[in-house]
């Protein structure tokens, strides 16, 4: 008896302490999140005019009446849908939506200091078809800000631009009175694109010396010889015994695509240059580089006056711990028609995020504000402004 009593009060005690668990769990991790699937659709675009082809008819005869087709391009209904969970503090500021739907730009998902402290956190993903073309976009995003720390980490692909980014950080935090602090750490940051690096100019621009002469090593139209297409030579004669010759070509099926040199150079050519350029950068790894980073943040706010304003510096200081360092961004202005320059040397860079927000109610029924952010990442530079009045009338 006295054995099964102990062991009821160990189950007891077990039972609690796992109910305690998850509590501080929930409190800690999900209590106040918000959890949302949205989604919309809407017409896509349509031009005002239609575009059309005339198509000779079946007999081959160019001079019969010809069949008039309508070559406009016509694309499905767009649309979007998501979902995610997200526990973001909000800063005075910013009003509370009524629903959330994945769109939001939350300060809090940019600035340095977060307007609590604590653990926040956005989990989103979302397809959507824009004009025919379908893509995904995603975030996820985690920090945990201290008295005396920042901790955060991101992932953020936007499909439709083809934007894919990650980062961690890591940094120390001083505060400086109630409203101002400035932070200094490490960041890790990655990016897919190899800046600078033209495949196609490279492979264009090689030459060769035969004979003390120097020539093309790739001549442009074998380009095409490299994805199947052919050029057939031929002669014609006009009426008046004018003879003239050139070069047809036809694609890997065998259909005509082209009766010139010309034409084949102004139309397919550059379809396939960019298909090169494509595979080329495909056959990349990605890129990762750290770096030290500074930043500050002020934010006072009242309900008739409030000002945030927010910085980060990335420092010249990079350095790759993945994927080829002649193809990254420290060799950007090093490539030239012959490929990477042998004498170049590497390039440092400053990368840089500024915000502000500000608003004044003068009286009770007239205020002014402005918002900003500005963001340079590599070759990239975003930014957005709103600025305004209201009046409200009685």
């Amino acid at each position: 008896m006295k054995k099964l009593l102990i062991t009821l009060l160990l189950c007891v005690y077990s039972i609690n302490a796992d109910a305690q668990l998850f509590k501080k769990i929930y409190k800690e991790v999900f209590k106040y999140s918000s959890i949302y699937v949205a989604g919309n659709a809407s017409n896509s675009y349509e031009t005002t005019r239609k575009d059309y082809f005339v198509r000779p008819p079946e007999d081959g005869n160019l001079y019969a009446v010809p069949e008039v087709v309508d070559v406009t391009e016509y694309f499905p209904y767009d649309y979007r849908f998501g979902f995610g969970i997200r526990k973001l503090a909000r800063f005075g500021y910013e009003n509370k939506p009524n629903f959330y739907n994945g769109t939001e730009n939350n300060v809090a998902l940019a600035a340095p200091t977060a307007a609590i402290k604590g653990f926040e956190y956005l989990i989103h993903y979302e397809k959507e078809r824009q004009r025919g073309e379908e893509f995904v976009n995603s975030r996820y995003f985690i920090r945990h800000t201290g008295k005396y720390h920042i901790l955060k980490a991101e992932q953020r692909e936007a499909g439709n631009v083809g934007f894919k980014y990650q980062s961690a950080e890591a940094r120390l935090r001083l505060p400086i009175g109630k409203k101002f602090s400035i932070s200094a750490g490490a960041i890790y940051r990655t990016h897919e694109q190899a800046f600078g690096y033209n495949p196609i100019e490279i492979w264009l621009n090689e030459t060769q010396t035969i004979n003390g002469q120097e020539y093309p090593a790739n001549y442009w139209y074998e380009l095409g010889f490299l994805y199947g297409y052919d050029d057939i030579y031929y002669t014609e004669e006009d009426e008046f015994g004018n003879e003239r010759s050139d070069w047809y070509w036809i694609d890997p099926a065998g259909n005509r695509v082209a009766d010139s040199d010309l034409e084949f150079r102004n139309t397919v050519f550059g379809d396939l240059m960019l298909q090169y350029n494509n595979e080329q950068w495909d056959m990349l790894d990605a890129f990762g580089e750290i770096a030290p980073i500074v930043g500050f943040d002020f934010y006072h706010y009242q309900n008739n006056f409030w000002m945030h304003v927010y910085g980060n510096w990335i420092l010249p200081h990079h350095r790759y711990i993945q994927g080829d360092a002649d193809f990254s961004y420290l060799n950007r202005n090093n490539w030239g028609k012959g490929g990477l320059r042998q004498d170049s040397e590497y390039e440092q860079w400053s990368d840089y995020q500024a915000g502000m927000m500000f608003g004044w109610k003068l009286w009770k029924s007239f205020g002014i504000f402005a918002e900003g952010e500005y963001t340079k990442f590599w070759d990239r530079e975003i930014f957005n402004t709103n600025v305004g009045l209201n009046i409200t009338l009685k």
